[in-house]
């Protein structure tokens, strides 16, 4: 039986797809799981989600706002940093001309 490697992959990638999900301006924890969901990834939940933001945020590529809220609870806004801009377009450039490289060895092999 095959072993589905998704989750190894992704935890490979997330850092990079947070910063990318933060491109268009801030947002908070739950509102970009749901945009990673919908770009078909799964579910990420919190426990994997908030220690990647904290990461990111210590390593100076987003910065991180509380913000109080009338109903509900606060929430932390997270931002992209130039730093982080700059990190997510020279591991973009890498991550794709990897991505190009399994695919060229997947071809070869015979998938399409």
């Amino acid at each position: 039986m095959a072993t589905d490697r998704r989750a190894s992959w992704l935890k490979g990638v997330l850092d990079l797809l947070v910063l990318a999900s933060l491109t268009k301006g801030e947002n908070y924890g739950y509102e970009i799981a749901k945009m990673l969901a919908a770009s078909g990834l799964g579910q990420i939940r919190g426990g994997t989600l908030y220690p990647v933001l904290n990461r990111l945020e210590e390593a100076g590529l987003v910065s991180a706002e509380f913000r109080v809220t009338e109903r509900g609870p606060g929430r932390r806004y997270y931002r992209l940093t130039e730093q982080g801009r700059q990190t997510l377009a020279e591991q973009g450039r890498l991550w794709l001309a990897f991505d190009e490289s399994v695919r060229t060895m997947l071809a070869s092999g015979g998938l399409k």
